[in-house]
């Protein structure tokens, strides 16, 4: 991504290894921190060794692996949480029961700055990000999205090979599938891909091969 006009650093935190991002305007370097689960120690330290100011905190979704963290860090530094949308605002407000339930009692709930929905835009230095709304894991689930880079940071949504859990409350399998097919391949298959976990892809190699959002899959569910 050396000419891109964003750059990003993967650092998966939790026992659950969530993929946080930090993403950052190439100009700048001002940086945003997507999902902090925990371990902000370690995303401070990382923002330093980059030499970023950290200007924005941005959550796809309320579960406590990818937002446990995000009340430390605001008090640490200040900025802004943005995000998600406010249909997860029941998860948001359940994570400190569920993390001293999965071990992780430092995690806490919070009040986002700034919700948001479908077809905002949220700015980073002198770029920009677009905000789809994309539910069915959870139902305020968001994926943040670089037009200009080809780059998205997905959440829970998709994964290399497989799509996000509807089994949890208010999560819901039909929906979940009309967000990746209606929503993300549109955005084009050349777009890379940060999931919740596990290895970054691309929504063309997804739609290509993945068993359950292929394009010969969703043919299959449709007979």
């Amino acid at each position: 991504m050396d000419a891109s006009p964003i750059k990003a650093l993967i650092a998966p935190v939790t026992p659950l290894q969530q993929n946080c991002t930090i993403v950052w305007c190439a100009k700048t370097n001002k940086a945003a921190i997507i999902d902090p689960g925990g371990e902000v120690p370690r995303l401070l330290k990382a923002l330093a060794d980059q030499d970023l100011t950290l200007e924005k905190i941005w959550i796809t979704h309320g579960h406590l692996d990818h937002a446990g963290g995000a009340a430390a860090l605001q008090e640490a530094t200040g900025v802004p949480i943005e995000g998600p949308h406010p249909d997860d605002q029941f998860w948001i407000d359940d994570i400190g029961v569920n993390g001293a339930r999965w071990g992780m009692p430092d995690a806490r709930s919070f009040t986002p700055d700034r919700w948001l929905g479908d077809g905002d835009v949220v700015t980073l230095g002198e770029t920009e990000f677009e905000v789809v709304h994309c539910p069915g894991h959870t139902p305020g689930h968001v994926v943040f999205f670089h037009r200009q880079a080809r780059f998205a940071q997905v959440g829970d949504v998709l994964f290399k090979g497989s799509i996000g859990r509807t089994d949890f409350p208010r999560g819901n399998f039909d929906d979940l599938i009309a967000s990746i097919t209606g929503k993300l391949w549109p955005l084009g298959g050349e777009v890379q891909f940060v999931p919740g976990h596990g290895p970054m892809s691309t929504f063309g190699a997804e739609r290509k091969s993945n068993p359950y959002v292929s394009d010969l899959a969703v043919e299959s569910m449709e007979v």
